[in-house]
């Protein structure tokens, strides 16, 4: 029953995120209608960034890492659960209250950091003045990742996972009055950006008082347990530093070429689809569930969880890796180009989507290998094998920008994500039988490859036929789900005949089970 619970949580949270990125791209449409890739739409990506850059950095991908396993330790051995998630909340607001004065005051600087190539032009004071309305977002959205934490342990995955389905139709909503009421667009964005994160905070904070944590800011007190804490949560947040160095480099190359910080922006949203669907629900599930069979001393139950994540994991990215490639040019035809969008606009950020897609299945593995060494609390060999991506990817990045311009940031991405995996990998053979995956792994691998590949060959027959409709603007949305249907049956139909999955395995996934 493990396992189904398992993949109920996947999918769960999976639906849901599925549901953000979509009514993303509704936003991500507008904005590209409204804004195309001009200087306020780069300056708006440049300003927003900075508050989901550093919000990575001390929540999602640190803190709350490292938090998870230690707060469902206590749960499960009847200590104190609650005063412990108060003193990290005290300790963690504290913290994010003087970062957001001290980035809002340093804003210049900041946005100097992020994208030099801004300075002596219009973006730079326009992307100084949103950064400084919006940066108090870190504040909120860092508090929220630390509740999530909280109710994902409990198992409530579906009130945290609502949380960026509340951004994405805040955001939509105020670009529909911006636009009915001849609004500022720029300065409508950077308002809802805090007006976003507070709405977020109140969600995410009744939905934890009603499992009785009612969490509140206050006088931080350096305890033992947050001592501990700390001590296992700073090689990750440093880890999680290299991540946005990489972000960082890859932002300061584009911002040299006029349009280049949307492009990647726009092409970095698209991708993000299959990795947050996955990705996020495999390391929002897995981890919970990894920390308490490892310390149960549940080997065989271990192996079972990683394997079946592997499993999930590539057997919905590895199509959409291959997709993401080969059809690049349609997807983002059909989906951005209105409006302000230009055709120059389509050929650069297909070529920016299809470099990101090579390196999907290793982001998305990432977050399944990754819970093995926190579940453990392990989290310093981590942050080596980041050091060392990270220097790849800046090197990468400067040695190719000369060659390939804005499209090295991107492809980097990638090359290093790739470098990172094998590093987690390697580094995961001492971990026992729980890091192996199972024999049942190894045998839908290929037969997931394989199918992965037909379907590829079938999109770009399906994508020549189609070229004339998807180039029609009347008639593009129903090619381009023709095209991608195509793709869903020929590989859900080649996968069924080899092998590549169960024949009740779908249906076991999404069947509710009691008990």
């Amino acid at each position: 029953m493990a396992p189904i619970r398992l993949m109920r949580g996947f999918l769960t949270v999976g639906l849901w995120t599925l549901a953000s990125r979509v009514l993303g791209f509704a936003r991500d449409m507008m904005m590209a209608a409204y804004l195309g890739s001009g200087p306020v739409a780069e300056a708006f990506f440049v300003a927003f960034s900075l508050p989901n850059m550093l919000r990575r950095f001390f929540a999602e991908g640190a803190f709350n890492m490292a938090f998870v396993p230690i707060f469902a330790k206590k749960l499960e051995t009847g200590e104190d659960a609650q005063g412990f998630a108060q003193d990290a909340f005290k300790g963690l607001s504290a913290v994010l209250l003087l970062v957001t004065v001290v980035g809002t005051l340093a804003m210049p600087w900041l946005v100097l950091a992020m994208a030099a190539g801004f300075a002596g032009d219009a973006r730079f004071d326009m992307a100084v003045l949103f950064g400084q309305i919006s940066f108090s977002y870190i504040l909120f959205i860092s508090l929220v990742a630390l509740l999530s934490g909280v109710l994902n342990t409990f198992g409530h995955f579906t009130e945290a996972s609502l949380v960026p389905v509340l951004l994405n139709v805040i955001f939509i909503a105020a670009m529909w009055i911006a636009g009915q009421l001849g609004w500022d667009m720029g300065l409508t964005l950077a308002w809802t950006v805090p007006i976003t994160g507070i709405v977020q905070l109140a969600f995410t904070w009744v939905s934890a008082k009603r499992v009785g944590y009612a969490l509140l800011p206050g006088r931080p007190r350096m305890t033992p347990e947050l001592k501990r804490l700390l001590i296992i949560a700073g090689p990750a947040v440093l880890a999680g530093g290299v991540v946005q160095i990489n972000l960082l480099v890859g932002r300061q190359v584009a911002s040299f070429t006029e349009g280049a910080v949307a492009w990647l922006t726009y092409a970095d949203r698209l991708y993000q689809l299959p990795l947050g669907v996955v990705g996020i629900a495999i390391g929002t599930v897995l981890l919970p569930a990894l920390s308490r069979h490892l310390r149960a001393g549940e080997e065989a139950e271990g192996r079972e969880s990683f394997s079946r994540g592997a499993e999930f994991a590539l057997f919905l990215t590895l199509p959409s890796a291959v997709a993401l490639v080969v059809i690049a040019t349609p997807l983002i035809s059909v989906l951005y180009d209105r409006g302000a969008w230009r055709p120059e606009d389509t050929t650069a950020t297909a070529l920016a989507l299809a470099a990101y897609g090579i390196g999907l299945p290793a982001f998305v593995l990432q977050k399944v290998i990754q819970p093995l060494y926190y579940a453990r609390e392990d989290t310093k060999r981590p942050f080596y094998y980041a050091v060392v991506s990270m220097f790849v990817n800046a090197a990468f990045t400067i040695g190719m920008m000369p060659v390939i311009g804005f499209m090295a940031a991107a492809l980097a991405t990638s090359v290093s994500g790739w470098i990172m995996l094998g590093q987690l990998w390697w580094g995961a053979r001492d971990m026992g039988a729980a890091a192996r995956p199972d024999a049942r792994f190894w045998r839908r691998l290929w037969r997931i490859a394989v199918a992965s590949v037909v379907m590829g060959i079938v999109l770009v027959i399906a994508a020549r036929w189609l070229s004339p409709v998807l180039a029609a603007r009347g008639a593009r949305w129903g090619a381009l789900a023709l095209l991608c249907g195509s793709g869903i049956v020929s590989y859900f139909g080649v996968g069924a005949l080899i092998g590549a999955y169960g024949s009740g395995d779908l249906k076991r996934y999404l069947r509710r089970r009691r008990g």
